[in-house]
Order: structure tokens, then C-alpha cells, then sequence
């Protein structure tokens, strides 16, 4: 006799409701590789403006490119969503905040924090 099996064939990922931390995990692998995928051009930039100053100068103009704020305006997004989101997971590896009222309450910590510092920093560097 056949057991009925009432999973569903494939994973529909708009339907699926995700809690907050689910959220703060997607985002904390997410700006790890944004970060990973960053690390060679900073290099270049670091290398062409230690170079002297012409080099320095370049390297100053490169970042005054549009779509290169842009980018730097997403990195610094992904350092802070990683660095904080990384206590958080930091904090659970010390069984601190496993329980789900906690976790909930801690993620939106992340987000709000993240938020607060991410504004305040864009409009210090940038603006």
C-alpha cells in the first residue's frame, strides 16, 4: 500500500513567507559575497594609489564615477548589514537569543540599527 506524499514537487519562493530572521540571514550570506566579489578592485584602487600622488588623483577620480558611488553606497551597506548582522550570529553561537521571540527581536534590532547607522554614514561620506 502507497503512502501519499502531499509535498510539493518544486519550491515556490514567492509564496513562501519568510520571518524576519530568515531575512537576516539571506542578507548577511548576501553581503558576504558582495564583499568577497568587492575585494579585488579595492585592491587595484589600494595599489594605484600608493603609486603617488598622480596615482592617488586616479584613484580619486575613479571613485567620483557615478556608478562607482553607487557601488561604494552598496558596500558600505554590505559592511554594516555583515558586521552587525555577524554579532547577532555571533551572540547565538552563545546561546544567546535562540528562543523566537528573541530571535524576532533581534533581528529587527539588526534591521534598525543597520538602517540608523547606514543613513547617518551615507550622508556623512557622501552628501
Amino acid at each position: 500500500m502507497a503512502v501519499s506524499d502531499n509535498r510539493p514537487f518544486f519550491l515556490n519562493l514567492v509564496k513562501i513567507r519568510l520571518p524576519v530572521t530568515g531575512f537576516v540571514s539571506i542578507f548577511h550570506r548576501i553581503s558576504g559575497l558582495l564583499l568577497f566579489l568587492a575585494i579585488p578592485f579595492s585592491v587595484y584602487l589600494l595599489d594605484i594609489s600608493l603609486q603617488g600622488e598622480a596615482g592617488f588623483n586616479e584613484a580619486a577620480e575613479t571613485l567620483n564615477i557615478p556608478i562607482i558611488k553607487l557601488a561604494c553606497v552598496i558596500l558600505l551597506w554590505s559592511i554594516l548589514h555583515h558586521l552587525i548582522a555577524g554579532i547577532r550570529f555571533l551572540l547565538t553561537d552563545f546561546d544567546i537569543g535562540l528562543e523566537k521571540q528573541q530571535a524576532t527581536l533581534y533581528a529587527w534590532i539588526v534591521f534598525i540599527l543597520e538602517a540608523i547607522l547606514f543613513i547617518w554614514l551615507t550622508v556623512k561620506v557622501f552628501l
